[in-house]
């Protein structure tokens, strides 16, 4: 990593204490897996979820042994909605309340869109997109009911400017974008708020798999601090749209990057 300053990992604050949150995609070292961590620091309990069950368990139980009693783990594909309704009322039976959502399960890929197959598109689409809507759904079924709560969605920047190879991921993620803007709307009269964080480049191991070095070097270039987010920096800010700290924020998508344009 390069840049000016490397950042500094701030202290929990106990932003979240007593709340329950439920996120998606959080078995790996991503943006998921980094919001789970920055949840349990700041006093929530947290029920992990993926659709990769042996990682998700390896996960859980990382984490548990740092923060016992305050994280559990269940499988769910978003893209199957039996799986994502088991996921919220278990979420409710095991902890009474449901207080938070963070939809961050997403899908990406590099295509030509000339030879883009309907698969692609509708795999990428059905993860990144209709996932988020149906865990959104989900989510709004138990809040309407509990008094308010807080949903923030996992955007991204590639949904506001355009990058050949991704038609596919740039329109479920913008999509994402209006989807929360929507939501966000018909959710006020419940007392839940619903916004988004878009980052553009935070590194972790799978990203570099499946990223060409050129292109993270062109990326990575084109940030204004001339290196790459961690994840934590992303959760961050999920940890402020998800606190008391955003109360009067709501249908909102919050870059975190200078490559919103």
């Amino acid at each position: 990593m390069t840049g000016v300053e490397s950042p500094v990992y701030e202290p929990g604050h106990g932003l979240l204490k007593g709340r329950t949150a439920v996120i998606t995609a959080a078995a790996g070292a991503g943006i998921g897996g980094a919001t789970a961590r920055r949840f349990l620091e700041e006093g929530a309990h947290v029920l992990i979820s993926d659709a990769h069950a042996r990682r998700l368990k390896e996960h859980e139980a990382a984490l548990a042994r740092e923060f016992p009693g305050a994280v559990t783990s269940l499988a769910c594909d978003v893209t199957d909605e039996t799986q994502v309704g088991a996921l919220f009322d278990t979420a409710v039976r095991d902890h009474g309340r449901l207080d938070i959502v963070v939809n961050n399960a997403g899908l990406g890929g590099t295509s030509e869109l000339v030879d883009m197959t309907d698969d692609q598109w509708n795999r990428v689409l059905d993860v990144t997109l209709n996932g988020t809507f149906r865990c959104t759904r989900a989510a709004l079924r138990h809040l309407r009911d509990s008094g308010g709560g807080v949903i923030v969605n996992n955007a991204s920047v590639v949904g506001w400017r355009a990058q050949a190879g991704q038609a596919h991921y740039a329109a479920a993620k913008a999509g994402v974008m209006a989807l929360t803007r929507c939501a966000a709307l018909e959710a006020a009269r419940y007392g839940v708020r619903v916004n988004a964080v878009s980052p553009s480049l935070a590194m972790h191991p799978h990203l570099a798999k499946v990223t060409s070095g050129e292109l993270l070097e062109e990326l990575t270039a084109r940030e204004a601090f001339g290196r790459y987010a961690q994840p934590w920096e992303v959760a961050n800010v999920i940890v402020f749209l998800a606190s008391g700290y955003s109360s009067y924020m709501t249908g909102e998508v919050v870059a975190v990057s200078s490559q919103h344009a």
